[in-house]
């Protein structure tokens, strides 16, 4: 990437939706602009975990202004991430389809082990160089996160939902701030958070950092106080909750650096924080810089070069973890992207996932070799895989369960997006010449998109030499029936 180049993370949290920019100089990103908006989406959850109307306007409203900035930005420029209110929300793909009109750029909802580790990489990429064992903790509007890591490598992860949004509606939904609501609230946040005290314990980390919203604001507060700059300690958070309890609502708070826009989730942040420091037996936690947003444009570099890019790790290690035949999905794989370039030269990103689906196809042979592409979808649709957003993994689920079998399996939304109907074509033809498990023949052998009619040809006498993979190629025409697509294989 050239020095100078803009890039943009947008964070669509729970209490706030961030947007970021940066301007790449000499490995580093240097902050150009930084706007901020309290939405509240995560309050905008009804009873049946559907995001209310009113909620999904405000986030339309924000992401249009956004979108304002962001115009003339490259699509590889931008990174929007989505965390636990739309991981829950049941009507998330309303939202986001929308969402992602408005905005001009397509909108990742991240697992909660996916955002703890570019959380992660938010917070170290602005602190100093050091060999310190760190724990980040990252309190969010409806989730926290939990990182062990040192340097720019995270160890172990973890989200848990519980959250300064979510928290302040269920123990302080009227406003009061009564000391039984704050030891309720702390009660229930540890009885969420305990099983984080064998993997966080205090052995296993030098130095504690808090992120995000809730730690900063916490952090303003006690140093306006006058407390030491960017730190919290457990004397200065007895003294915050004291000034809470004898406020008795948050109209009445009258706290130097609190913002008006933290103070109707105050009462469930601080109960949070106080649950953590107990459980894990933290004395001192340094307010960290760095959040989300960073991780997120720190990312758009690694995704930029196919060895950088930690999804190419992560599609390594699940074939690992499931014992794939190795030297066949690399055939697999060589096949499918020689093909699919040939017929789209342009397509390079689209490129690089059909490449992860073919490596990733047998993976649920591990379970049962019957049926095996439904379990290699289902494995996808349901792992933690470092870099991935969740609808990536869905969408090369869905290419590895339509991989065999007819295609109509599939929804005609997917098939009726060609990029996604020829990555599965070309994957269809590599597994099909591939099925001897060893290099394919494949001399004067095309395959090519007239319209919605995708035409294999062979050289002469190349169906009589390879007969098993001219019977398969010829049966795929039936396979595609029923489809917007059309299946030809003229075969010499």
């Amino acid at each position: 990437m050239q020095d100078g180049t803009l890039l943009a993370a947008v964070d669509l949290g729970s209490n706030s939706f961030r947007l970021e920019i940066g301007r790449f100089e000499h490995q580093q990103i240097h902050r150009v602009e930084y706007l901020k908006e309290t939405v509240r989406q995560g309050a905008g959850l009804d009873e049946e975990r559907k995001l209310t109307p009113a909620a999904m306007q405000r986030g339309w409203d924000c992401l249009a202004r956004f979108a304002e900035r962001l115009a003339g930005f490259q699509r590889n420029h931008v990174r929007a991430v989505a965390t636990q209110t739309l991981r829950e929300a049941r009507n998330r793909d309303e939202f986001i389809g929308r969402a992602g009109e408005i905005l001009g750029f397509p909108i990742d909802i991240v697992s909660g082990p996916e955002e703890a580790r570019l959380i992660y990489q938010g917070v170290a990429r602005l602190l100093p160089q050091s060999d310190e064992r760190r724990l980040v903790v990252d309190i969010g509007g409806r989730s926290t996160e939990l990182i062990l890591g040192q340097q720019f490598t995270p160890g172990t992860v973890a989200s848990y939902r519980v959250g300064s949004v979510a928290w302040s509606a269920r123990y302080f939904n009227d406003g009061a701030l009564t000391r039984h609501a704050f030891e309720s609230a702390e009660i229930a946040a540890k009885a969420v958070l305990d099983e984080a005290m064998d993997s966080f314990q205090h052995s296993s980390w030098d130095v504690a950092y808090g992120s995000s919203g809730t730690v900063g604001a916490v952090g303003t507060i006690l140093a306006a106080a006058g407390g030491e700059e960017g730190v919290i300690k457990r004397d200065g958070l007895d003294w915050l909750r004291e000034q809470l309890v004898r406020a008795r609502h948050v109209d009445r708070v009258r706290l130097e650096g609190l913002k008006d826009d933290r103070r109707a989730v105050i009462g469930g942040g601080v109960s949070i924080v106080r649950a953590i420091f107990d459980l894990l037996n933290i004395d001192r936690m340094t307010v960290a810089q760095g959040a989300l947003r960073q991780g997120a444009l720190y990312d758009l570099l690694d995704r930029e070069q196919p060895e950088t890019d930690l999804r190419t790790e992560s599609v390594r290690a699940l074939m690992r973890r499931f014992a794939v035949d190795h030297s066949h999905a690399e055939r697999v794989a060589q096949l499918a992207c020689r093909l699919f370039k040939d017929a789209a030269p342009e397509v390079e990103r689209a490129t690089r996932k059909l490449d992860w689906a073919a490596r990733l196809h047998e993976i649920g042979c591990r379970i049962s070799h019957s049926e095996y592409h439904h379990h290699s979808a289902y494995i996808l649709d349901n792992t933690d895989a470092a870099g991935f957003a969740l609808a990536e993994l869905h969408r090369l689920s869905r290419l590895v369960l339509g991989h065999r079998g007819k295609v109509r399996k599939l929804q005609d939304a997917e098939l009726d997006d060609p990029v996604f109907a020829l990555q599965l074509m070309c994957l269809r033809v590599a597994v099909a010449l591939c099925h001897a498990r060893r290099e394919p023949d494949i001399e004067g052998f095309t395959l090519r998109l007239e319209g919605h009619c995708c035409i294999v040809q062979s050289r002469p006498g190349w169906s009589a030499a390879y007969p098993q993979s001219a019977h398969l190629l010829s049966e795929e025409s039936s396979a595609w029936q029923k489809t917007p697509w059309e299946f030809v294989a003229d075969l010499s």
